[in-house]
């Protein structure tokens, strides 16, 4: 195990009694390094969308046991916040909560010559996921191909 799958993996262990205490869902846990800055990130969701009260609570709380447990060793920006619309998929309780909702896909090469296809969630197991495209059609697409999914959304 990596050092950030350790971070990631310790903080979510601590993060899921708290989910269950306050009746939130921990959508993701990432340490991530950006523009030279290390960052600690918890998504956290609930039915009727997440205040930042709620996000206050969780950091609040999160941030003490960190300092006590004092487990990381670089300097970090801890972040609590909610998975927003664009949120990838990425668990498997993701492609579940997503199936018959339309999808956003987006390729790491080209594929029938394009990178972009957007459908609905059929199917998804540890290999693949299943789109239907607008013709009907069904498109299945190996998770090593993915380089994004997530919820389509139209502004």
């Amino acid at each position: 195990m990596t050092k950030r799958e350790s971070y990631e993996s310790r903080t979510e262990q601590f993060l899921l009694p708290l989910m269950e205490e306050y009746h939130f869902e921990l959508v993701d846990v990432e340490y991530v390094k950006e523009a030279g800055t290390w960052y600690l990130r918890a998504y956290i969701d609930k039915e009727g969308g997440i205040a930042i009260n709620d996000c206050e609570m969780v950091s609040r709380r999160l941030s003490d046991w960190l300092d006590r447990e004092d487990f990381i060793e670089d300097s970090y920006v801890l972040e609590v916040s909610s998975p927003g619309l664009g949120r990838p998929l990425k668990k498997d309780k993701d492609f579940a909560r997503s199936i018959g909702k339309e999808v956003d896909v987006r390729l790491y090469r080209l594929r029938d010559g394009s990178k972009d296809f957007t459908g609905i969630l059929t199917q998804y197991d540890k290999e693949s996921v299943t789109i239907e495209l607008e013709d009907g059609s069904s498109m299945q697409i190996g998770r090593p191909e993915i380089a994004l999914i997530r919820l389509a959304f139209d502004f």
